[in-house]
């Protein structure tokens, strides 16, 4: 049995609970979550989303790297990136002794530091085929919590590979699951990817495809795609035979409207008869990103006045979260509780989906009178900064929560 990897943990989930309970839960959150999601207070009605915050697969991979650190009290810990987008998170790993490494801007590792003394957590993005090979190669300890829902789409796209076809693949070129991703179709030599971000760069990939009027040239094409393909992507011969997977964090609507578009493509140019020949396409879409989308749409059936989005401005499923919220109302997405300034009356957030979007500052921002207040959070956020978020937000109306919770009023 090989002792130099694991992906099950060490058995010490009891040791750590008590840790765990301390640093990311929130007695006010389970309050609210065993009331119905709901509870007012005075004028203001704070309505949680049904599925909102830490899903199986970051639970586990922070339960799995605080387990590292009790396994190996006296050894170099080392994480590959960070273990999920959340910065309070990545913090307390760093307290905790975890030392970051970080890609450099070429988007590569440098693990020349390592020896094989030490042990490496793997994050729930996963890594891609070569830093794990390398990895293994100096013969570290690998503790791997890539989660499960990642490793269904690289099963989906080895097949992809194995039977010569092109993974494209709905995501963000530089993001970590994607690059991992991607990195899958080498299992399988002479294996192809190409990266799509959205809806206006699938509408290149199917112009190309049926090559309809306008259509980027080959030469177009490859420099738009270089950093987005495999190397010396042919669209030629790359683009005859496609299968569609996606980044699991990702708008879910989104991923299965571009499958669809590719599929009416390749239907085009090959013919109805043919398109198992040049076409496949699976739902590779993360359950728990579905749940807290879905909980959000179901709460926009009767949207509150104002939606609060909390969590990493790098996380791709918040940033998502938050696009889908300001479709049907004014929505704020906040890093956490720090964000909002109850004195000045003030909320710092991120108004734009884009991964380098600036933070900007919305004064009066909630206004007086009866209000509703819907929240929910990305997968990466814990509990706690929820609780603290709803602290925040009900000293700005000068309700203060004491040693109990502040008395409810039943909903409006």
């Amino acid at each position: 049995m090989d002792q130099t990897y694991f992906r099950r943990g060490f058995g010490l989930k009891k040791e750590i609970e008590p840790l765990l309970a301390a640093e990311y839960h929130s007695a006010l959150v389970e309050e609210l979550r065993a009331e119905g999601h709901v509870r007012s207070f005075g004028d203001l009605t704070i309505r949680l989303a049904e599925a909102f915050g830490f899903c199986y697969g970051v639970d586990r991979a922070v339960d799995y790297a605080y387990q590292t650190t009790v396994k190996f009290p006296d050894r170099r810990i080392f994480l590959v990136g960070e273990i999920i987008h959340n910065p309070h998170v990545n913090k307390r790993l760093q307290d905790a002794g975890v030392t970051f490494l970080y890609p450099g801007k070429d988007g590569h590792f440098d693990f020349a530091m390592l020896q094989p003394n030490d042990v490496v957590i793997l994050p729930a993005f996963g890594v891609t085929m070569h830093d794990f090979d390398v990895l293994k190669g100096i013969g570290c300890v690998l503790v791997d919590t890539t989660c499960g829902s990642v490793l269904n789409v690289w099963k989906r796209v080895e097949s992809y590979a194995k039977d010569r076809f092109t993974a494209l693949i709905h995501g963000k070129y530089f993001h970590e699951e994607t690059r991992a991703t991607a990195s899958q179709v080498n299992t399988h030599g002479g294996g192809t990817y190409i990266v799509v971000r959205d809806m206006a760069e699938v509408r290149l990939v199917c112009d190309y495809i049926e090559q309809n009027p306008g259509a980027l040239s080959k030469a177009e094409f490859q420099a738009h795609f270089r950093e987005k393909s495999s190397a010396d992507f042919d669209p030629d011969v790359d683009l005859v035979r496609v299968g569609v997977a996606n980044q699991t964090t990702m708008l879910a609507s989104e991923s299965l409207a571009i499958a669809a578009e590719v599929g009416k493509s390749m239907t085009r140019r090959y013919g109805a008869a043919e398109l198992s020949e040049h076409f496949r396409s699976f739902d590779t879409i993360c359950s728990a990103t579905q749940e807290r989308q879905d909980a959000v749409l179901k709460m926009m059936q009767e949207p509150p006045d104002i939606m609060i989005v909390i969590g990493g401005y790098n996380s791709s499923n918040t940033n998502h979260l938050a696009h889908l919220c300001r479709e049907y109302t004014t929505a704020y997405h906040i890093a956490d509780a720090t964000c909002i300034d109850a004195e000045a009356g003030t909320i710092r957030h991120k108004a734009e989906l884009a991964a380098d979007a600036p933070e900007v500052s919305t004064g009066d921002w909630l206004s007086p009178g009866p209000i509703s207040l819907g929240l929910t959070a990305g997968a990466s956020t814990p509990n706690n900064k929820i609780g603290e978020t709803i602290e925040r937000i009900l000293a700005t109306r000068s309700l203060v929560l004491g040693g109990a919770a502040l008395a409810p009023q039943s909903p409006a």
